[in-house]
Order: C-alpha cells, then sequence, then structure tokens
C-alpha cells in the first residue's frame, strides 16, 4: 500500500507531503483546485510519459516519490527477477529534469520506465472516470473474465505457445517466398554456380599468377643477367672468384710477417663463401627459368578468365567471387530442397497450432464456466446500488480465429429493465450506468487480483441520494481487505472515509491538507449546500458522520480554506 507521497515542482504543485490511511483515503476539492494534477503527479511516479508540461519551474527538477508497504511472496520473485533489491518498504521515484530527461528508481537503484511501470501495476491500480470507455475493449472485457476464472497460468502456457505459432507463421512464409523467388532465379543461379564452381577459384591466385608472368614474360632479360653474372663470378682467368681466391692466399702467406694481413685473408674467405652461394643460386634460378610459350599462354588465359569474373561480377579479388559462388550454390540448394524444407515448416506449424487451439479450447470452456457466476457477481453488486432489475451476461463469442487471447471474443451484454433486450454495455448503458457497472467490475476485480492500492477518481460520476450511499458503502467494504484512494464530489461516498483530504488552491498553488474530525463536518456540510453552509447541512453531516447530536465549534459560513496548520 502506499504510505507516503510527496510531489515537488509538479504543475501547480510547488510541494507537496502527504500519508495515507491503510484503508479508505478520501479526496475532495472544488472543481479546478487540482486533484487530477495530483493524479497526474501518481501516473509519472508509475511510469507515465512526461507530456513536456511537468514542470511549474523550469530552472529545477520535478520529483515525485512514493514509499509503499510491500507484502507478498509474488512481489518478492518479481523484485528477485528484475535484480532489485525487496525491502518491505520500498520507495519509488522519478525525476524529470530541466532539460526534459527522466530519471527512475526503485530504492534508489536506477531502473527503465518499463521496470518502474511493472513495479507499478503490482501496487496500484488507477481509475479514472474516463476509464468507464474501456468498457468498449474486447481485451479489458476478457482480461476481466479471465481474472475471474483464474486463468492466469492457463493465459500463460497459451501466449507462449501463440507467441512460437506466430513465429513459425513467419518463418513458414518466408521460405515459400525465398522458395517462389527462388524458383524465379534458378536458371541464373544454376548458370552462376556452375560458371563459378568451373573456374576453380582459390584466394591468392591472381596475384601468384601475375608474379609469375611478369617473370616468363622478362625471361630473356632475366637470363642474360643471370649469364653474366655466372661470367663475372667463374671466368677461368678474369672471374672475380679467381682472383678473390689468389689474393686470400697471398695474404694468408703475408700474416706471418704482417698480421693485418691475416685478418684481410679472413674477411676475403667470409666474402668469396657469400659471392659462391650467390653464383649457385643464380645457376638454379638460370636453369628454372625458361622462356615457356605454352605456359605463358596458359597463364594468361588464366588472368583473363579471372579478371573477366571480377568485372562481371564487380569483385574485388577472388575472396568476393568465392563468396558469391558460395551463396549461389547455397541459395540453388535452397531452392532444391526447398519443397522439403517447407513441407518440414508446414508440419510443424500444424502441430503447433493444433496445440494452441487446443489451449484456447481450455480457455473457452474456463471462461463458459465462470461466465454465470461472473455475470451474477456483477448483477448482485448492481442490485445493491440500486438496479436490482438489471440483465447483465458475459457472453462469450467463437472468433474463428486464434488471437492473442484465445480464440473468443467476450462481450458485455446489459440491460436496466428485464423487459429490454441486452445489448452491448458501452452502446446502451448511461453515464450513471456506466459508472456502477465500472464499480461492481473494479470491486470484483480488486479482490481477485489482491492488488495493495487502488485509486477511484469520481467513478460515482451520475448518481446521487440513496444510491451515492450504496456506491460508498462498496466502496469502503473493499477499503476492509485494501488500501482505497476515492476522489469524489460526493458527500455520501466521502463520509465513509477513514481519513479525508481536502485539495485546495492558493496563491496558485495546489495544495493538500488532512482534515480533522470537526474539519470533515465542515466540509462534508459544504458539499451538501455549497459555499453557503447551512445548520441543517451541518445537521446532515453529522448524521452521515455518526456524529448526530455532537457541538460542531465552526459557525455557518466559516472559511472555504482549510486550516493552515494541518497541512502536510
Amino acid at each position: 500500500m502506499l504510505r507516503r507521497l510527496s510531489v515537488e515542482n509538479y504543475a501547480l504543485i510547488d510541494k507537496l507531503e502527504l500519508e495515507l490511511d491503510p484503508h479508505l483515503n478520501i479526496i475532495t476539492g472544488e472543481t479546478g483546485a487540482g486533484k487530477s494534477i495530483l493524479l497526474g503527479a501518481l501516473g509519472l511516479l508509475l511510469g507515465a510519459k512526461n507530456d513536456g508540461s511537468a514542470m511549474k519551474d523550469t530552472a529545477r527538477s520535478c520529483t515525485v516519490e512514493g514509499t509503499f508497504a510491500l507484502a507478498g511472496p509474488e512481489l518478492e520473485e518479481f523484485f528477485a527477477e528484475n535484480d532489485l533489491e525487496y525491502a518491505a518498504e520500498t520507495t519509488l521515484t522519478r525525476i524529470i529534469t530541466p532539460a526534459g530527461k527522466s530519471r527512475a528508481f526503485v530504492n534508489d537503484v536506477p531502473v527503465s520506465l518499463a521496470q518502474l511501470r511493472e513495479v507499478g501495476t503490482r501496487l496500484l491500480d488507477i481509475h479514472s472516470q474516463h476509464q468507464n470507455l474501456i468498457l468498449s475493449s474486447e481485451e479489458f472485457r476478457t482480461s476481466a473474465l479471465d481474472t475471474v476464472a483464474g486463468n492466469g497460468e492457463l493465459l500463460r502456457e497459451y501466449a507462449a505457445q501463440y507467441a512460437r505459432l506466430q513465429e513459425l507463421r513467419r518463418e513458414t512464409a518466408a521460405l515459400r517466398e525465398a522458395a517462389e523467388q527462388g524458383r524465379r532465379d534458378e536458371e541464373w543461379l544454376r548458370f552462376q554456380t556452375e560458371e563459378l564452381t568451373a573456374a576453380n577459384l582459390r584466394a591468392g591466385e591472381l596475384a601468384e599468377i601475375e608474379e609469375e608472368l611478369a617473370m616468363l614474360e622478362n625471361a630473356d632479360r632475366i637470363g642474360e643477367a643471370f649469364t653474366t653474372l655466372r661470367n663475372a663470378l667463374d671466368a677461368d682467368e678474369t672471374g672475380v672468384l679467381v682472383q678473390l681466391k689468389n689474393s686470400e692466399t697471398s695474404l694468408a702467406h703475408i700474416g706471418e710477417h704482417y698480421p693485418a694481413a691475416a685478418e684481410y685473408a679472413a674477411r676475403l674467405r667470409s666474402t668469396l663463401e657469400e659471392l659462391k652461394d650467390i653464383g649457385a643460386s643464380a645457376a638454379a634460378d638460370s636453369e628454372r627459368i625458361d622462356a615457356d610459350p605454352e605456359r605463358l599462354a596458359k597463364l594468361s588465359a588464366r588472368l583473363d578468365t579471372l579478371l573477366a569474373l571480377q568485372q562481371k561480377h564487380h569483385a574485388a579479388d577472388e575472396a568476393e567471387l568465392i563468396g558469391l559462388r558460395d551463396r549461389c550454390t547455397a541459395r540453388l540448394a535452397a531452392v532444391v530442397h526447398g519443397d522439403e524444407r517447407i513441407a518440414e515448416a508446414e508440419a510443424a506449424l500444424q502441430k503447433a497450432a493444433e496445440k494452441a487451439r487446443k489451449l484456447a479450447d481450455r480457455l473457452r470452456k474456463a471462461r463458459e464456466k465462470a461466465a454465470p457466476a461472473f455475470a451474477g457477481h456483477i448483477r448482485g453488486t448492481l442490485a445493491r446500488l440500486g438496479m436490482p432489475d438489471t440483465v447483465f451476461e458475459a457472453a462469450i463469442d467463437d472468433l474463428g480465429e486464434l488471437t492473442r487471447t484465445g480464440g473468443d471474443s467476450v462481450r458485455f451484454l446489459f440491460s436496466a429493465n428485464r423487459g429490454r433486450a441486452p445489448q452491448s454495455v458501452e452502446r446502451i448503458a448511461s453515464g450513471g450506468e456506466l459508472s456502477r457497472v465500472m464499480l461492481a467490475l473494479k470491486a470484483l476485480l480488486a479482490e481477485r487480483m489482491q492488488l495493495p492500492t487502488i485509486i477511484f477518481d469520481e467513478i460515482d460520476t451520475g448518481v446521487s441520494g440513496r444510491i451515492a450511499d450504496a456506491m460508498g458503502e462498496i466502496i469502503a467494504s473493499l477499503a476492509a481487505s485494501m488500501q482505497v484512494v476515492d476522489i469524489t464530489h460526493l458527500p455520501q461516498v466521502a463520509s465513509k472515509g477513514a481519513a479525508h483530504f481536502v485539495v485546495y488552491k492558493r496563491d496558485g498553488r495546489t495544495s493538500i491538507t488532512r482534515l480533522s474530525d470537526d474539519e470533515r463536518i465542515t466540509e462534508i456540510a459544504k458539499m451538501l449546500s455549497g459555499s453557503e453552509i447551512t445548520d441543517a447541512a451541518i445537521a446532515q453531516a453529522r448524521i452521515l458522520l455518526g456524529r448526530n447530536g455532537e457541538p460542531h465549534p465552526a459557525a455557518p459560513g466559516c472559511s472555504d480554506t482549510p486550516a493552515p496548520g494541518s497541512l502536510f
């Protein structure tokens, strides 16, 4: 339940704090005082989008903070699944910076807005008067019946199977489309695959061919250079090797008399070894290099083939050609074996559809079983709200196809009089009737969902007198097992609260105060008679509050502004 709420710099609110009662909290105030602003701040706390008008003072941040008392293993499990620290007293915080950026926290741990919304849906439900229109939502009607029927686990199982079914539908459609496209491209794919496969492509081959071609095309010049080198090294009398060998021998002989000569001889020996190695390598290369016209022609043809393929397919090198070949091969294989893959996918799709249909059938039976008691409960509540002759039915229609919530649609059929055929409630019910139907639904759903807190924003619109009192009794009965916050204009409802707050505007600022027992008499009297409070209104207020006969300190016509001493 919501224990404390703090709002700073939001719309017309400069700063306010309030502590809520664990049971029925009543909020009243004149039109325009800012009750809807308070709900807007709560909406921000629960993850609503910022519409850009949150800040009263654009130079500082808007902050909304709520402290909740938590209980129940389901909440502990949810916190664990979302890596959040569970605490019996948990604080949710939403900050909108002057730059318009949003930050959210759970117990000072940063969270996403999606996580904040998930936490909020488990802690608090806000029903505004405009939500009566939700009766036109088939999803809401189905969800309401499923909640009462206890279909939660079955719905989760069906939702997982339906998601799998949708995935298989997409996969099968993609395979069919690919197969159709492949059949149109089969001849072209086959030609491309055969051409590229026949080319025997090898990465790096082009560079090797160009290197060998350069050698073959210059074989004569290379051979002449090697011959000249060999002659310079090996000529019988004039060759470098012979002359250096003679010099080395002479220097070795005089080494005994001139030590430096021995060093020169050693260096010459090293040089001679290097030159002999150069000569041997040159001889081997000279024998290997041959102006082979046949080899030259073969390599030139291969080079032309590779370059032509690169140009044709706009490929930078052989690696890209190899990649294209592999893709064409795979696409051709998909075409050839496409019917087999489609058949496998269709079989899996049919199996998934059958499983989904069985789960949908179980959902339908569970809904049909729960529908009479569901409708009976609503009729019973509506009878307490002054509609004893109401016809209300939950009709379940077969859609003929599977949807996200099963194979059915749920309609709420309604008639205020037994003599008239029931029709869809959202089409036939008046504003006051819609309010009573929604209260009956919310009361039933809140009981089944075990929500910690529910907020009603003028759910009593369109009712008065005895019906208003009955509506207040139902709201009060809800508050016996959960926290309820009710924004109302009806004194009959306001008198049922355990705590009574008034929202008012002073100097252009919205504030809220909790009323004392005596102040409640004045406020309810004002709701009964208007700004001019009469003795009769005060007497009636005492009766509504169960304080008939007690003196009242405030004289008729007292100030409209609550006592500032009770401001939180």
